[in-house]
């Protein structure tokens, strides 16, 4: 087996420390030693991206949120479905991440980064929510679910006032969808407690895969003259 290849380290604000490495063709980011994302499991963060933009992807001018660049994998994914005139803006606080996927890593997902729909906003994404941002969907992969943060700053937009503040920067029919780790019940709730139609779905790491799970959560904002 092949010797692990150092791609680049860079120290968060909460004092921990993101590495990119690369074995054997996989492309792993590591946050102080926990597997975040591999390249040899992508499913999910396409799937993110194709369910969230299952019912604006036929709008003609779309404006899509992006939380957590990753790997590209779910930027690829949301081009890949969006109309010729869409702005499709990332939040990303990695400078490293966003080197790697502009540069080293461009073929991983296509080279992304290079389609002029695509911005990136360098910082949290919640910064990217002060109004008056509108969006018609919102993909957040910043985490590995609503409880558990990769940075502390996020647990900010999965309480009560974050969900409304997420609420608040969506479209009427407008699509919030939220990558997890896990299934999270009482979350869904939280949902539709903050105004959402909400509801869960299971997906695989891997297509066609027997192997990992993840869960997305998927939040419709309903559209004017309905009640939810």
């Amino acid at each position: 087996m092949k010797p692990i290849e150092i791609l680049g380290r860079e120290p968060t604000a909460d004092g921990e420390e993101l590495v990119l490495t690369r074995r054997d063709g996989v492309v792993t980011l590591f946050l102080s030693g926990m597997e975040l994302m591999s390249s040899r499991a992508p499913g999910s963060e396409r799937a993110l991206a194709e369910r969230g933009l299952a019912g604006v992807a036929g709008r003609r001018r779309p404006r899509v949120l992006i939380g957590g660049l990753g790997l590209g994998f779910t930027l690829r994914a949301a081009l890949d479905r969006l109309p010729e005139h869409a702005e499709v803006v990332v939040a990303e606080l990695s400078a490293m991440v966003v080197a790697a996927v502009r540069g080293e890593l461009a073929e991983l997902a296509g080279r992304p980064l290079e389609d002029p729909r695509t911005t990136i906003f360098a910082g949290d994404v919640a910064e990217a929510l002060v109004p008056p941002a509108r969006y018609d969907a919102i993909l957040l992969d910043t985490d590995d679910g609503p409880r558990a943060h990769t940075h502390r700053a996020n647990r900010q937009l999965y309480d009560a006032a974050g969900l409304r503040r997420l609420r608040g920067a969506l479209s009427p029919g407008g699509q919030l969808a939220i990558w997890s780790a896990a299934p999270d019940a009482e979350f869904v709730r939280r949902l539709g407690a903050a105004g959402f139609l909400a509801r869960a779905e299971t997906v695989r790491a891997r297509p066609g895969g027997r192997a990992e799970r993840h869960t997305l959560f998927l939040a419709l904002v309903p559209a004017r003259g309905r009640v939810g």
